[in-house]
């Protein structure tokens, strides 16, 4: 019996470890929907937008470590795959999106539907190329999984013309297997050039990027961070690398103003630099006058930079560098640096403590922060979303464990949050999942509530009600002393959210919310929250780190 190409491509997908993919069939790609979905070791979710698709693969992702692959036809449908596509790259997420294309019998002139889907994913990828013979696929398909899993990580795309999918594949046409795994050990004279850095340095401070999370180096790092009693922040992507509740934690680095955690970096002249991306965050805000030396941990060296110059440069993975550097510290006479981080973490804990008590409806951000972190085990996923309402979480949720709270960083994209929950769900079924957005990115991908409803999978969506894009309208008063064109107005969210079948909810008191969202998790439906907030706390925080001094 022969089979398709097709078919073929459901087997090599297969072989790379999917299990799932989210997308949308259109007339051009119905056979690989198809083999998909008669594969019996794969799942077919179809949702309501492919960019809902490409954030779910996204989502699913970063919480795996494992591509996420996302499907579409060609055009219009591959066009929307676009943006959770780029924002996995960024975000240095593995993905594999697939699209239709028209048949070689007309991609080489201008036809229906036809646009030129290589080149506009070519920069948001880091390979994208067509399939133009049957032959071609098991290698094809292969390289687009092994360069999105490569360090480091991001995206690729493979488009299927027409005549292409359906066409009959040759018997021995067979998936190929992944290469083996390999370790890159630290080069020991840069390991020996980073503790003389170090035994020099006065006032040394850890930055820990989203290499560490993915590199699964959290206990060495908390292993390197104790051996010399050094204060760490991490970038959003990295939160809870080191556990919060960690005496050395000082939080996150990212805030839009000169927060708590600036301020160890302007004491100090050393920045030891693990698993850091400089998309995840400027190094112009920590090191402004280029004068700081910079110790480089990771599997990859780091694009150019004035504020990033490079002192000592450990390519290597991660664990293994990390484990060469704290057992070489221990053998040189380097005493631990006194402890500065305390004050820091007192403010943090301070302004937390201070939100779980206050009452106020609308309700302070402090306190719908406080409430989400009292809802979810340390294990459980808040997914946040971008605006102010990550501001907020970024700063102050205590975070005790790697991918716990998942931020968007690299892109900084809106609305991904609601959809990402349900490649969360496939990710990490076990866990419990809360995706925090605003009413503003709540609405650009709502429709995904109706497939988590038809595909049974939780959804608990909290929603910060403000009417307004409420980060903009900060920034806008922030540095422009007034803001215009970001209010809206909405519909009867909880009626919205009704009509799909899901439960809605509206918070009248700051009491309320606590036993709603306990009830909703425990559930396991699909349920929207909606907390109207009190942005005016927005300007009163810039306004007091602004007046801001900590001596260390």
């Amino acid at each position: 019996m022969t089979r398709t190409v097709a078919q073929l491509i459901a087997e090599c997908l297969v072989a790379e470890g999917v299990e799932v993919v989210f997308g949308i069939p259109g007339e051009e790609n119905i056979h690989l929907v198809q083999a998909i979905h008669d594969h019996p070791d794969l799942r077919f979710v179809l949702v309501r937008h492919e960019q809902g698709a490409s954030f779910m693969a996204d989502v699913y992702a970063r919480l795996s470590g494992k591509p996420g692959v996302c499907a579409a036809t060609l055009g219009p449908g591959a066009i929307n795959l676009l943006l959770g596509v780029a924002d996995a790259a960024t975000d240095s997420a593995p993905l594999v999106a697939i699209s239709a294309q028209v048949g070689l019998d007309r991609i080489y002139k201008e036809s229906h539907q036809i646009v030129d889907l290589v080149s506009m994913f070519e920069p948001v990828t880091k390979w994208a190329d067509t399939v133009l013979s049957p032959a071609a696929v098991p290698e094809m398909v292969r390289k687009a999984f092994d360069l999105a899993e490569a360090e480091r990580p991001g995206a690729t795309y493979l488009a299927i013309p027409q005549d292409i999918e359906a066409a009959d594949a040759p018997a021995h046409l067979v998936p190929l297997t992944g290469r083996p795994s390999h370790s890159v050990s630290p080069d020991p004279e840069q390991v020996h050039q980073a503790v003389r850095v170090l035994k020099e340095a006065s006032f040394p401070v850890v930055l820990a990027g989203h290499g560490v999370v993915r590199g699964h180096a959290e206990a060495e790092l908390r292993d390197f961070v104790e051996a010399l009693d050094l204060p760490v922040a991490t970038t959003f992507q990295a939160k809870g690398a080191l556990p919060d509740h960690h005496p050395n934690s000082l939080g996150v680095v990212g805030f839009m103003r000169h927060d708590y955690e600036n301020f160890a970096f302007d004491h100090a002249d050393v920045i030891v630099a693990i698993g850091y991306e400089l998309q995840e965050f400027d190094p112009a805000r920590i090191n402004p006058n280029h004068d700081k030396k910079i110790i480089h941990v990771n599997r990859f060296a780091e694009d150019v930079d004035a504020s990033y110059q490079i002192t000592v440069d450990i390519e290597s993975d991660i664990p293994h560098a990390l484990r060469a550097l704290t057992q070489a510290v221990r053998y040189e006479p380097i005493r631990p640096f006194p402890y500065r981080a305390a004050p820091i973490r007192e403010m943090l804990v301070k302004e937390l403590e201070e939100g779980t008590v206050d009452d106020s409806f609308p309700l302070k951000p402090q306190r719908i922060v406080a409430e989400i972190r009292a809802a979810l085990d340390d294990e459980d996923i808040v997914l946040v979303d971008t605006g102010a309402i990550k501001m907020w979480m970024a700063r102050l949720y205590p975070t005790q464990a790697s991918n716990t709270c998942v931020i968007s960083n690299g892109l900084s994209t809106m609305a991904w949050t609601l959809p990402g929950a349900l490649g969360a769900h496939f990710a990490e079924p076990g866990r419990k999942v809360v995706a925090a957005m605003g009413d503003g990115g709540f609405l650009m991908n709502s429709q995904e509530i109706e497939t988590a409803i038809r595909e049974q999978i939780p959804l608990v969506a909290l929603v910060w009600e403000d009417c307004a894009y409420g980060l903009i309208k900060w920034k806008m008063d922030l540095e422009l002393g007034r803001h215009d064109d970001v209010d809206f107005t909405n519909p009867d969210l909880v009626a919205y959210a009704e009509s799909f079948g899901a439960r809605g909810h509206r918070i009248s008191s700051a009491g309320e919310l606590a036993p709603v969202l306990r009830e909703a998790l425990d559930d396991g439906g699909v349920h929207v929250i909606v907390v109207p907030v009190d942005y005016r706390e927005n300007m009163k925080l810039t306004d007091r780190l602004g007046e801001l001094t900590i001596n260390l």
